[in-house]
């Protein structure tokens, strides 16, 4: 579904990415953690094409990321706030994804209301712009946007900072389902090694913009995780 060959982001002639080969295939929920600089939001950056490749290039179900649009109809994401329009209330900005996935207001109510437990009435019918929400609440506005249309792909970005526990063990369920029920390829992005662990069937460590390990997640996952950013050895 996506694959990455040699490719690189320079930046003043420093190399912050270079990834020689990943292959996620569909319906695989992907986890990519690592420090902070180690290359994750780059990498999402060039997989959404909000940068360009130095080398190498991403394919999405074929399609060359960098080179077509065609890729972005089955392709949703949601990285931060600045993905919101902070103008709009909530139903409003729905309505706008929806509209944009040709989606029409009905479509899109049914999906909302699968989500009221998600949203704990803090999101729908408040009468507020985005901009002024919580960025909690902010954050599940943006998620369930990006399940607007019915996606064969989701990326999300750091989805369980800010949240709530009630929220985030949703999530989670949220997540599990759009890959093991729906076939939804999600890749995601976090800090959180426990939550991660719980949500990926894979997990690629990115350091220095270097994949250094590819694990398929196992009960061993986490603890080889946290040996690995703490430096100690596995015994």
């Amino acid at each position: 579904m996506i694959k990455t060959v040699n490719l690189t982001k320079v930046y003043n002639e420093v190399s912050v990415l270079h990834i020689e080969s990943i292959d996620i295939p569909k319906g695989q929920s992907f986890g990519l953690v690592g420090n902070n600089g180690a290359g994750k939001t780059t990498y999402f950056s060039l997989l959404l094409d909000l940068i360009q490749p130095s080398s190498g290039y991403i394919e999405n179900n074929g399609i060359l990321v960098h080179e077509s649009e065609d890729w972005k109809p089955f392709t949703s994401s949601f990285i931060d706030e600045s993905f919101l329009i902070g103008y709009l209330t909530a139903e409003e900005y729905f309505y706008f994804i929806g509209d944009l996935r040709h989606q029409s207001k009905a479509d899109v109510d049914a999906l909302l209301a699968q989500f009221e437990d998600f949203f704990n009435g803090e999101i729908l019918k408040q009468k507020k712009y985005l901009r002024d929400l919580s960025k909690g609440n902010q954050k599940k506005a943006g998620i369930v946007a990006a399940l607007i249309g019915n996606p064969e792909v989701i990326i999300l970005d750091e989805p369980f900072a800010n949240l709530d526990p009630t929220t985030q063990i949703r999530l989670k369920q949220i997540i599990k389902d759009l890959a093991q029920t729906k076939g939804v390829t999600v890749l995601i992005s976090s800090h959180d090694l426990m939550h991660v662990t719980d949500v990926c069937e894979r997990i690629v460590v990115l350091e220095k913009g270097e994949v250094v390990k590819d694990l398929e997640t196992s009960p061993a996952t986490l603890k080889e995780l946290e040996a690995h950013f703490s430096g100690e050895k596995i015994v």
